[in-house]
């Protein structure tokens, strides 16, 4: 069955309801029924709608793709632009001009309905009728109220859409697990095995924005020979295959790998997929955010930041328990199909221009009651995966390349990434070995900033029953998290206190100045940052995207990066604030807030290339999963670096007192760490 025989059921249920919920659209574009400002916000919507209509008819009958690439480029302008920079201060999906326009008490909410309508691109090019229609019936729906001005409220708007979010939760969420776990659910995998790629065109199928990054991407792609795409795809895929070995996790019981990748990357993605295959794997590409698996560069990151807490529109108690009610019911009808779910293999891009986001008090924002709710949901829904897609029996990886918009000298730092990609594991691994040497001897470890950095912490390390098999730090070679370059451990949270600071960082595509957090015994109890004027302004932003509407957050984990080559590289070129996480964490020493490396699976034995298992897989919080899981979790994890410029000191701290330091003066010391300084004498 593929992905369109799937769909047929949900498409054949709209038969009749679509055309004429169409032919309902067509007429609000000149009917005078609704006064304004409310006509002109209901045509911009009926317009767009109709838009996505002749396209899908275009495809249905299977001519829509055979236009040229400029048509092609000119309907996806045509259909994302009003959201771009430039002409996202004047559309309905901005929450601060949609205010202005239609007036505080129903702007933020036709503006949040206006956005789930611009999601619905993608689905349309995959035929996928049913979602189409009933957006347009509950744009159809509310319009109708308006034509009785008299008699409509803000609060029966928000009803509407209350329970059109309840009432199709069902639908929304098998959508997500059935392409989770159906390797038919497979539109984007056709695209990528079928198509020519040479032929550009194909990049339209996806439905994502496509702007120069996507198209600079796959041109400069497609002039490698096939024997660099070929090994950039082994390196992809031999980490996710060395993420099960290192764990004794057993690939041979899984048949689906979880693929993410930023559209441009189809030659070595395809490539991939054959590797996968291989090793028995059949993709498939998760749904969520309006992205399948293949998700295009983010064309506007204010226009996300301002969506960021919509579902605050409607979320309450009952939603968030049938949405849970949802999750349980659809991964149990998928259950035999969800324990074949090996975990994700992610390829990240990085090289977007810095985002600072501006904080609109028109957009909608969760209450304290909301925020618990948020919170219990994710950890609910964690717990769900859990148990179907089992933590303990999965693994994954995560590579990253740079994209057009670095720079210039994009070809180049491309070109130094896949050397960074392959740096010789067997070197660094010896090298961090002899750091964990001594780390194994800590009673805590203590981290010096220099200069106007502030950072002045005491992390406790577990102490080693066995010292002779035991290890508390993690050997991290290049398989699951690539490149190479990282020794890391869970604290001990009880003894960790102290300052944690760093003057620039980038977090999830998010800027923070100044950023401070404070620890007493593993715990923030105090945290800042001045990205705002107002204090209170700060301390909103930090709890929304750093504690994630958490009280408070432990330490999950200390790392020690020692990949300097990607830190000279980052000087080199200049894209020090432009690297992903996944690269910055390896320049220099690293603290995750949040979860453990380890969590959902602290019970599976994990051991270093010396034999030694690493025993330090559980802090006093991760622990209370045995009494109370929804104690145990945060579900995040946000690793923080501070850059070896900004570093004096990394020192062991032994129980009988006496002291060794892994780093001084912001170099390397431990004998046979030397070759780590190189790079950065070289700078």
């Amino acid at each position: 069955m593929s992905y369109q025989e799937i769909m047929e059921p949900y498409n054949q249920e709209v038969e009749e309801r679509y055309p004429l919920v169409m032919e309902r659209l067509e007429q609000i574009l000149t009917e005078e029924t609704v006064e304004e400002p409310f006509r002109s916000f209901f045509r911009q919507g009926a317009a767009f709608i109709m838009q996505l209509h002749h396209a899908e008819q275009r495809i249905r009958e299977g001519t829509f793709f055979d236009q040229t690439l400029e048509q092609l480029q000119q309907w996806n302008a045509s259909v994302y632009d009003e959201v771009m920079p430039k002409a996202y201060e004047s559309s309905y999906a901005n929450p601060a001009y949609a205010v202005q326009m239609l007036g505080e008490e129903y702007g933020r909410l036709l503006c949040a309905v206006y956005e789930q309508l611009r999601r619905l691109v993608r689905s349309t090019m995959e035929g996928n009728r049913y979602l189409l229609t009933i957006f347009s019936e509950l744009l159809v729906e509310i319009y109708n109220c308006f034509e009785d001005a008299a008699g409509t409220t803000p609060q029966e708007i928000q009803k509407i859409y209350y329970w059109f979010c309840h009432d199709y939760s069902e639908v929304f969420v098998a959508d997500n697990v059935e392409r989770q776990t159906n390797p038919k659910m497979d539109y984007v995998t056709n695209v990528i095995m079928e198509s020519d790629l040479t032929d550009l065109r194909y990049l339209y199928r996806f439905g994502a924005h496509i702007g120069d990054n996507e198209l600079q991407t796959a041109r400069y792609l497609n002039e490698l020979p096939k024997e660099q795409i070929q090994a950039m795809a082994d390196t992809y895929t031999e980490g996710y295959r060395i993420g099960f070995a290192v764990t004794r996790k057993d690939i041979s019981k899984k048949n689906l790998v979880e693929l993410r990748y930023p559209i441009g990357f189809e030659r070595v993605v395809r490539c991939a997929i054959r590797n996968f295959a291989k090793l028995g794997l059949q993709p498939v590409f998760r749904s969520g955010g309006g992205e399948l698996g293949a998700y295009c560069v983010s064309f506007n990151e204010q226009y996300e930041f301002d969506h960021r807490n919509d579902d605050a529109a409607y979320l309450d108690k009952a939603h968030v328990e049938r949405r849970l009610e949802c999750y349980r019911a659809s991964f149990e009808a998928r259950k035999e199909a969800a324990r074949g779910n090996g975990g994700p293999a992610v390829i990240e891009v990085f090289g977007r221009p810095p985002f600072a986001p501006v904080s609109k008090p028109q957009a909608y924002r969760y209450d304290e009651k909301q925020q618990k709710l948020n919170v219990y949901f994710s950890n609910q829904a964690s717990r769900i995966v859990n148990q179907y897609i089992i933590g303990e029996e999965r693994s994954y990886t995560i590579i990253a390349y740079p994209i057009p918009d670095i720079g210039p000298r994009y070809r180049e730092i491309f070109a130094g990434t896949v050397e960074l990609n392959n740096l010789d594991y067997t070197q660094y691994q010896q090298m961090q070995q002899r750091m964990i040497d001594v780390l194994d001897q800590a009673e805590a470890v203590h981290i010096k900033g220099k200069g106007p950095n502030r950072t002045d912490l005491r992390v406790a390390i577990r102490p080693l029953a066995d010292p002779a098999k035991e290890t508390a730090f993690e050997n991290c070679v290049a398989d699951v998290n690539i490149p190479v370059g990282e020794v890391f451990t869970s604290p001990q949270l009880a003894g960790t206190s102290g300052v944690l600071h760093v003057s620039q960082v980038y977090l999830r595509q998010l800027k923070y100045l100044d950023l401070e957090l404070r620890f007493e015994d593993g715990m923030i109890t105090e945290y800042s940052c001045k990205n705002f004027r107002e204090e209170e302004e700060n301390r909103q932003f930090l709890k929304e995207n750093l504690l994630h509407h958490h009280k408070t957050l432990p330490m999950g984990e200390f790392a020690i990066g020692t990949n300097t080559t990607a830190y000279r590289m980052a000087r080199e070129f200049d894209i020090a604030d432009k690297l992903p996480i996944l690269i910055a964490e390896k320049t220099g020493p690293h603290f995750a807030v949040g979860d453990t490396c380890y969590s959902w699976a602290e019970d599976t034995a994990v051991f270093n290339p010396d034999g030694k298992e690493i025993v330090a897989r559980d802090n006093a919080i991760s622990i209370l999963r045995k009494e109370d899981p929804e104690q145990a979790y945060f579900n995040c994890h946000t690793d923080i670096t501070i850059p070896y410029d900004e570093l004096d000191s990394i020192t062991v701290i032994r129980r009988d007192g006496s002291k060794q330091e892994i780093i001084a003066g912001g170099r390397f010391v431990v004998p046979g760490t030397e070759p780590l300084n190189a790079p950065l004498d070289a700078i």
